[in-house]
């Protein structure tokens, strides 16, 4: 592990960070705001020296040069700029980037971030453990399961020192045509989103790791991509409302960072998109909003902004989009991909006037209160040594096998084709290429099938696929096809629909958007996934063997093909249908005794019932008549002709007169009379005349039979029966008082030899 060096000691007060600011230069203070990528795997790895000079200027060849030049607040990586290699590297690369940052002025560590969300946004794989996509989250609409995956996220990134994770996505999916979103969002419903949204946030900063919420003020209901062009929303403001509910839910949360989206909102700023909005960032978010916490922009290298038109009508530039972003109330500018010109826009700015230095300070003042708060300057190195026993962990994997299974979503099974037997079913294993086929087939093999493998690079199939395919079909018992974003692709649609006409089922299994079942009508079952990693395939081959019974609900609305209306709803879901045969009511019923008892077993898929009312496993008192009956839980059916009720009339708890099998006098070895050591007369302080209604027994027996028949639920009665009769009226004659004294005690000495 690399020792951190700081030039600067951690600050302990405001005051301490207003002198740190103060002492600042204004390429410092604007180093502060600008989080960039570098190549490289390691601090001092000249591997990239074309890219990194290309983009930072001649002799900047490393990702510490980088650092160093523009004294960079922050750092973004990416697979593709050689950062993820390995884990180990990973957290190499970020000791060594915040050790040149705390060597150079102005000695602040970084920063160090990462788009990791699950799914198909992930910079950092395998080994790591390669979770399933925000969506399957949302289809198991279960929190304890998002914050799990929370909290994989966050110790992961942490061990290889990346302190701030971009995620969650808080976008509500409420459009089917999102190009961008979709699976990256938990759903379509707010409250949902909400839910899970906050438990995962908690789950990513409970170790340390900030999380931002996306893309704020949401992204969900866009029909262009803002990587390639300008999304604009013209819903009202009600509308917009339910699409802010998850970000509320993010700020009762305590997230640390909201990111800002390229779009442009109508209901608040009809010109400018919210990145670049005064409306959006300050109005909305930090007035009406309450948010403390600091702006990002989304990667300021995306075209949408640079299809916005400035004053004179060109245009913006990387040096207008800087300034604009800072005066809408931004705090970091994420990925400008023109460093100098970013630098002269905010310069530029401060020497007009339309930023104030002030307004610059506040934002450097809360990236370094952010940078005490959450430990990032205090400690800003990790062990490399000990990063193997974080990432991709055993419970972490276990975790994300369990996400990607509860997840995975039946939507139509004709026939009760599915679940699959791999004795006896064979199969032939296709798909669009972009479906990824070729991950899944092998898992079949591994389960047991008979896999016939044919695959083809692409998203759309070829005639030549789909003709070997087809001419393949009749040899199998079942046909397996992935889609990927089917609704927009007539070949994947075409494919399904030749393989049906061969007679063999066709099983589709819908790797990313939860849409695709909407142009499949001739598929005889349907599945979605909503990702295509490792991790979702498991998720596919347990439920299609039938080693998971699939119990994933739609997290959207899945629209008719026509878009004339909801073919499945939102909460939709098949199960398999399970026989099950129910394990019987054991009645323990000894004559004369108190002790009777009954018994409800455990047996997968069945619950029992008295009076209407769920009963669970365990042994109970046995009174007066006891009436149980089985029935079969969600997704399994009583096998027919089961015995499925049982009724027993318990008999009384206690003879009348003490058993024959039990000594008729006391035992030898004890008293004939009462103890010496106890009164042989009432208590002068009690009543001298037995009372005019005999009392309970003090020990409570229980013989009488519970009218209801229900078991009590406090459990068996006190041991022991009601005591015989004397004979004795209790007319309150003194003699009479003192035999039932006698005798009571002489009763009492059998009751105990009776009663064990």
């Amino acid at each position: 592990m690399v020792p951190a060096s700081a030039a600067e000691p951690v600050p302990g007060s405001s005051a301490e960070i207003e002198a740190i600011i103060d002492g600042m230069s204004v390429d410092e203070k604007i180093g502060q705001l600008i989080w960039n990528h570098v190549y490289g795997s390691s601090a001092d790895d000249a591997t990239y020296a074309t890219q990194n000079s290309g983009r930072y200027g001649a002799g900047i060849t490393t990702p510490a040069q980088v650092v160093e030049k523009y004294h960079l607040g922050g750092v973004l990586y990416f697979a593709w700029a050689g950062n993820t290699a390995s884990p180990q590297a990973t957290a190499t690369l970020s000791n060594g980037l915040q050790q040149a940052a705390l060597d150079a002025d102005p000695g602040i560590p970084l920063a160090i971030t990462i788009d990791q969300e699950g799914g198909r946004v992930a910079r950092l794989t395998a080994p790591a453990t390669v979770l399933p996509s925000t969506m399957a989250l949302g289809a198991t609409f279960d929190e304890a399961l998002a914050r799990a995956h929370g909290e994989i996220l966050g110790s992961e990134m942490g061990a290889v020192g990346v302190n701030v994770d971009f995620a969650p996505v808080l976008d509500v999916n409420t459009n089917p045509a999102n190009p961008v979103i979709a699976d990256r969002s938990m759903g379509e419903d707010p409250e949902t989103v909400a839910r899970l949204g906050a438990a995962q946030i908690e789950g990513i900063q409970a170790y340390d790791v900030a999380a931002a919420a996306k893309h704020f003020p949401g992204h969900g209901d866009t029909a262009v991509d803002s990587h390639t062009g300008l999304p604009i929303v013209t819903y009202d403001r009600a509308t917009l409302d339910q699409h802010l509910i998850p970000f509320e839910a993010a700020i009762d949360a305590d997230i640390d960072m909201v990111m800002t989206a390229h779009m442009i909102v109508e209901a608040i700023d009809p010109e400018l998109p919210g990145t670049l909005s005064p409306k959006v960032l300050t109005e909305l978010l930090r007035e009406e909003m309450g948010f403390d916490g600091l702006i990002v922009t989304d990667s300021l290298g995306m075209a949408a902004l640079r299809l916005v038109e400035g004053e004179d009508g060109e245009p913006l530039d990387d040096a207008d989009i800087a300034a604009m972003a800072i005066m809408a109330g931004a705090d970091v500018l994420l990925n400008p991909p023109n460093m100098d010109a970013t630098i002269a826009g905010v310069k530029g700015a401060l020497a007009d006037g339309r930023i104030t230095e002030d307004r610059l300070d506040a934002s450097v003042r809360r990236i370094l209160e952010w940078k005490v708060e959450r430990g990032v300057w205090a400690d800003p190195m990790v062990d490399v040594d000990a990063v193997m026993d974080v990432v991709g962990n055993d419970e972490h994997l276990a975790a994300a096998d369990e996400i990607a299974e509860r997840a995975v979503t039946l939507l139509r099974n004709d026939d009760d084709l599915l679940p699959l037997d791999p004795e006896e079913d064979s199969v032939l294993m296709v798909g669009a290429g972009s479906g990824w086929p070729e991950l899944m087939g092998p898992m079949l093999a591994e389960r047991g099938f008979t896999v016939t493998e044919d695959y083809e690079d692409g998203t759309s199939p070829s005639e030549e696929y789909r003709a070997r395919a087809v001419a393949a079909a009749p040899d199998h018992d079942v046909v397996v096809f992935t889609s990927n974003n089917a609704t927009g692709n007539a070949a994947q649609q075409a494919m399904v629909a030749a393989l049906a006409e061969t007679g063999t089922p066709v099983v589709v299994v819908a790797t990313q958007h939860p849409y695709d079942v909407s142009v499949f009508p001739d598929a005889d079952a349907v599945l979605n996934t909503y990702g295509f990693t490792t991790t979702s395939f498991h998720g596919a081959v347990a439920a299609l063997t039938g080693d998971v019974n699939p119990s994933g609900r739609l997290p959207v609305n899945v629209p008719e093909a026509d878009g004339s209306g909801v073919l499945f709803p939102l909460g939709f879901g098949l199960r398999y249908v399970i026989e099950v045969t129910p394990t019987a009511v054991a009645f323990t019923d000894e004559p004369g005794t108190a002790q009777d008892t009954f018994t409800i077993p455990e047996t997968e898929g069945v619950e029992y019932v008295i009076g209407g009312e769920p009963v669970e496993a365990g042994t109970y008192p046995g009174t007066g008549t006891v009436a149980v009956t089985a029935r079969a839980v969600e997704g399994y059916a009583l096998t027919d002709g089961a015995v499925a009720t049982w009724t027993h009339t318990f008999d009384a708890t206690a003879p009348t007169e003490p058993p024959t099998d039990g000594p008729t006098e006391p035992p030898t070895d004890g008293p004939t009379e009462p103890p010496t050591d106890g009164p042989t007369e009432p208590p002068t302080d009690g009543p001298t005349e037995p009372p005019t209604t005999a009392p309970p027994p003090t020990d409570d027996p229980s013989g009488r039979p519970d009218p209801s028949g229900r078991p009590d639920p406090a459990g068996p009665p006190p041991r022991g029966g009601n005591l015989p009769s004397t004979g004795v009226e209790s007319t309150g004659l003194l003699a009479g008082g003192a035999l039932l004294l006698a005798i009571g005690a002489l009763l009492a000495t059998r009751r105990r030899l009776t009663s064990r």
